[in-house]
Parts: structure tokens; C-alpha cells; sequence
């Protein structure tokens, strides 16, 4: 095995439990915005609407087509459009309300704090490397109670890259004062995360909670819990 020191973890979908925390946010907008009255429709439908938007604009967001501001409103504004109604403001204000309640929410992954723990007491350092961004994601980290087990947290803002490109793992590297051989990164999307580490020359383990099927991207490791990371470290 290798001599790992440096072990960098994605955030949203491999620790921090993005659809369950995003679900309970929309829940608490459906009520505050009225909803239901004017999308006329049971708030399941609203919400997967949101979630087909959100996949694609974050897939147009990371290869650089949109801008963050864009990705944030809208989301909401096509999922407002599938319902027949186009209206801006409105998509902007839930847009508003949803980044400020979405980073309090809590829930993470099964098995989460325990292999966080495990890891720091076999001496590892910790770190992040995400596309989301920096002040929602150390409130996501400091609501949670996920911020203490990280040393450094290297975003898409602070680094001036997105994953999967070379130059946000290459500055990770740099920020946690090593080498790439003495790094493995772990998250759950295989074009951004596991593609990404590769293209950087760094080992992989491909979280893989969905159980989703075969991918020409080979990862270093595949897992589907978090805590089968004990039987790697």
C-alpha cells in the first residue's frame, strides 16, 4: 500500500448528505413562499423538479459555462418555468432563502463522524477540496460539526479552479505542504472528483452511495459505505 499522509475528501453527495439537507431547506421555502398556492402542485413534484435543474446547472457550472450567481437562481427559476410561472424576483428570493437556510441543516452520511475520527487517530491530515462555495460551505462544515476534522478547506473560490482540472488538486498539494504521492482523494462523482484526482496524478476512492453502475473512469478504490474505508486505512 502506499504511504498515505494527506487524505482530501469531496463535501456535498460523500459526507455532508446534500439531497437530504436540500429537501428539508425546500420543505421550510414551500411553507414561507406559500407554494403549494401558487405552483399548484403536492411539494414532492417541486422538489425533483429542482434537483433534475440543479444536476444539470451544476454539470454547466463546473465546465465553466454559468457562473456561481447564475447556478444559484436559476435553478430556481426553471423549476418555478416547469410550473408556468416566470417570475424572476420570485426565483432570485427562493434562491436568497435557500442559501441562507440550506448551510444550517445537518445531516451527513452514515458512519460519517466515526471514520472522520478513525482517520484523525491514525494521524492522517484531513482536508476538503469542493466546488461549492466558501462561506456556505463552512457554514455546511461548522453546522454539522464536520469543520474541526479538517486542516485545510480548498474551494472552487479560494483556489480559482473547479474540479475535475488539475490546477484546484495541484493548489490543494501545495496548501497542504506535500506531494501528490503521499495524497488520495475521496468523493462521489466520478467526471469530478475521481477524473479530477486522476488527471492530477493522485490516487482515488470512488464513493459510490447510489450503487451506480460501470464507468469507463477507473478509480484507485471503490466503496458504497464510508465505513469500508477501514479496511484501505
Amino acid at each position: 500500500m502506499p504511504s498515505y499522509k494527506h487524505i482530501f475528501f469531496d463535501l456535498d453527495h460523500t459526507l455532508w448528505d446534500f439531497d437530504r439537507n436540500a429537501h428539508a431547506t425546500l420543505t421550510d421555502i414551500y411553507a414561507h413562499f406559500e407554494l403549494e398556492t401558487k405552483v399548484k402542485a403536492e411539494f414532492e413534484d417541486f422538489y425533483r423538479k429542482y434537483l433534475y435543474h440543479n444536476e444539470i446547472l451544476w454539470e454547466r457550472y463546473q465546465k465553466g459555462f454559468i457562473n456561481a450567481e447564475e447556478l444559484k437562481w436559476r435553478r430556481m427559476w426553471r423549476t418555478l418555468l416547469d410550473f408556468k410561472i416566470a417570475d424572476e424576483i420570485l426565483a432570485r428570493d427562493i434562491s436568497g432563502k435557500f442559501m441562507e437556510i440550506l448551510p444550517t441543516k445537518k445531516e451527513v452520511f452514515p458512519h460519517t463522524l466515526e471514520i472522520l475520527q478513525y482517520l484523525r487517530d491514525k494521524n492522517y491530515q484531513l482536508h476538503l477540496i469542493t466546488n461549492g462555495f466558501e462561506k456556505t460551505q463552512w457554514s455546511k462544515l461548522t453546522h454539522s460539526g464536520l469543520a474541526p476534522f479538517f486542516t485545510h478547506v480548498i474551494t472552487s473560490e479560494g483556489s480559482n479552479s473547479l474540479k475535475p482540472k488539475k490546477e484546484i488538486f495541484d493548489y490543494a498539494v501545495m496548501k497542504a505542504g506535500t506531494t501528490v504521492s503521499e495524497c488520495i482523494m475521496i468523493g462521489d462523482n466520478l467526471d469530478a472528483d475521481i477524473q479530477g484526482a486522476i488527471n492530477a496524478g493522485m490516487d482515488c476512492i470512488y464513493v459510490n452511495h447510489i450503487n451506480a453502475g460501470e464507468s469507463l473512469i477507473k478509480p484507485t478504490h471503490t466503496i458504497t459505505h464510508l465505513n469500508q474505508l477501514e479496511a484501505i486505512f
